[in-house]
């Protein structure tokens, strides 16, 4: 029965990490939540006006991503493979005309990963700012946040 318990203590310690880590990188994730703004809003829009502007998510995505990474350094983990491979896919593009013929094929992941990056942010202010203890309860944004980071 020992071992049931120390699994679930060094899990919750682990937690207790990632939580303390998103705290500390509050600010940064705060100020990207100011951005999420006006760029959800316009550029979202401008994917359906067919605007080159919807480039400029990957901005935010990889502004994202670095303090993701960060975190995930912090606590000697990685993000999982499944969002790195999203934000690979919708990060790098440039526009060029002829994306015009084929614009869902060349804007749509960039639509992704912003949108995947945008959810882990405010899921990590969300929970940043009000949970002060890793327990055992789940909800459901929290639980994303171990799964992000391998941790579930």
């Amino acid at each position: 029965m020992a071992e049931p318990l120390a699994h679930l203590q060094e899990q919750l310690r682990k937690d207790q990490k990632l939580l303390d880590t998103i705290k500390a990188h509050l600010p940064v994730l705060e100020q990207l939540v100011a951005l999420l703004e006006y760029d959800y809003e316009d550029r979202i829009y401008r994917f359906y006006y067919q605007s080159f502007k919807v480039y400029d998510l990957q901005s935010f995505t990889t502004q994202a991503r670095d303090i993701f990474q960060q975190i995930a350094q912090a606590i000697d983990g990685h993000l999982h493979a499944w969002f790195t491979d999203i934000v690979a896919q919708g990060t790098g593009v440039h526009f060029a005309m002829e994306h015009n013929r084929d614009w869902l094929i060349h804007t749509r992941p960039i639509v992704e990963a912003f949108l995947h990056a945008k959810y882990f942010v405010e899921m990590m202010v969300k929970y940043g700012r009000t949970m002060d203890v890793a327990g055992a309860s789940l909800p459901s944004g929290w639980a994303a946040l171990l799964v992000l980071y391998n941790q579930r």
